[in-house]
């Protein structure tokens, strides 16, 4: 507004100076401590400058009713099983996940639209991030994300897509419709719970396969996959998002920084699927329907595992040109020392 009625760029210092006015005009504002106040800003200007970067959408506002969060930058301590933030010195009972390790730095407080509060605590332990394990053949193992079959690795181990959403679609849709004649805060409240329901499932399920991808092998051989492409296919959008795979790689990229684990990507247009494992004969003439396919050196394929081998080659042998060009460029001829003082000059003598 700013910007458009006189033309004046403001700054998050510029927005913080004019919190005290502010606070005059709007007697609630007190009841929240300074520093959250001023993160607050400084997240809404990230936004703003990530906007015009083209990094994300315009920032838009959060409902109340939809839950939020805020951050609190300093003065976060634990105290007999209590959380002590700024406002609340007599403290907030909480149930601790897990023992806290390290020492407390931020915090950060979220409700969900189901009215349960949670607070993430950031602590700083000193620990660096383990050694990254050596890339071998025979401790690597590659993957194929897919819809029917969520994952089926090189090694022929399947996992089954459990399908959460599909699984609670009928009763979502009879909540919704009952919640679109009503809107009754009851009604809304359950269809809240349902969605967090499917939205935990699906996070257990992702949280325990990764870690066990991760736990079981040093190097993970993954495809780059174009997810938000493939959701413009309206055929399949519902299952690809039931899927979770962009958040089921995250997972896999923050573990594997965490335990001194490899991932391994190739390019998305690799012919992983099409490809023979064994004889590297290309089947220009397979469909997405077929499961299974005889290769003309007669090799029977399953589909899915056979794509695992091949992410798993192309991404091993990739990263091999890569360590080549990196050892060739060190190996490069220097010319320091070779310019001596008994070189003649370009000017001529004298």
């Amino acid at each position: 507004m700013a910007w458009a009625g006189n033309r004046v760029n403001l700054n998050c210092f510029d927005l913080i100076k004019q919190l005290p006015e502010l606070k005059k005009e709007c007697e609630w504002l007190k009841e929240i401590n300074s520093q959250s106040l001023q993160q607050s800003i400084r997240s809404l200007d990230n936004a703003f400058t990530r906007f015009f970067k083209g990094q994300g959408n315009f920032p838009k506002f959060k409902k109340k009713s939809n839950g939020g969060s805020f951050n609190i930058p300093q003065n976060v301590s634990l105290e007999n099983g209590k959380l002590i933030i700024p406002k609340f010195k007599k403290g907030i009972d909480i149930i601790l996940h897990r023992p806290i390790k390290g020492e407390i730095r931020q915090a950060t407080i979220s409700k969900t639209p189901t009215g349960k509060y949670f607070v993430s605590i950031l602590c700083e332990t000193g620990e660096t991030n383990k050694p990254k394990a050596s890339i071998k053949e025979t401790t690597s193992v590659g993957i194929d994300l897919g819809i029917k079959t969520f994952l089926v690795t090189s090694d022929g181990e399947c996992f089954e897509n459990p399908k959460f959403l599909r699984e609670t679609l009928t009763k979502l849709k009879f909540v919704q419709r009952k919640f679109s004649k009503h809107k009754g805060k009851r009604t809304k409240n359950k269809l809240a719970k349902l969605h967090e329901k499917v939205a935990n499932q699906r996070k257990d399920f992702l949280h325990k396969t990764s870690s066990k991808l991760i736990s079981d092998n040093q190097t993970i051989c993954i495809e780059d996959l174009n997810v938000k492409g493939m959701l413009a296919n309206h055929k399949l959008a519902l299952s690809i998002s039931d899927c979770g795979w962009s958040m089921f790689v995250n997972m896999l990229e923050y573990k594997a920084e965490w335990y001194g684990k490899n991932i391994l990507k190739i390019g998305r247009f690799e012919p992983s699927s099409k490809l023979c494992s064994c004889c590297g004969n290309i089947n220009k003439e397979l469909t997405l329907k077929d499961r299974e396919w005889t290769c003309v050196c007669g090799y029977v394929l399953n589909r899915d595992v056979n794509a695992a081998i091949n992410i798993k080659n192309f991404a091993l042998k990739n990263n091999l040109s890569v360590e080549r060009r990196l050892k060739n460029r060190n190996e490069l001829p220097t010319l320091v020392g070779v310019m001596t003082s008994e070189a003649p000059s370009p000017l001529g003598k004298g």
